[in-house]
């Protein structure tokens, strides 16, 4: 067997490959395959009601406000 003759093979093998690839890539290609994402229509279709917000009592931000300022003064003291 000659080089000639091998080459003309191996080149026919190559064609027969690419044929295939081409016609496995026009089936990957399909729309059932579907597109990278969420999928139209998946997302929160109202909107959320706001959240109420918690009301402090006076008496509790006084606690609050307190503690901080013995906070305060334990720093300064440290300092």
């Amino acid at each position: 067997m000659n080089t000639k003759s091998l080459i003309s093979e191996i080149d026919a093998q190559i064609a027969k490959l690419e044929e295939a690839k081409t016609v496995l890539l026009g089936l990957d290609s399909s729309p059932t395959k579907g597109k990278r994402g969420r999928p139209k229509g998946s997302g929160t279709k109202k909107a959320a009601a706001p959240k109420k917000r918690r009301k402090m009592s006076p008496e509790g931000r006084a606690k609050i406000a307190a503690a901080q300022r013995k906070r305060w003064a334990a720093a300064k003291k440290a300092v």
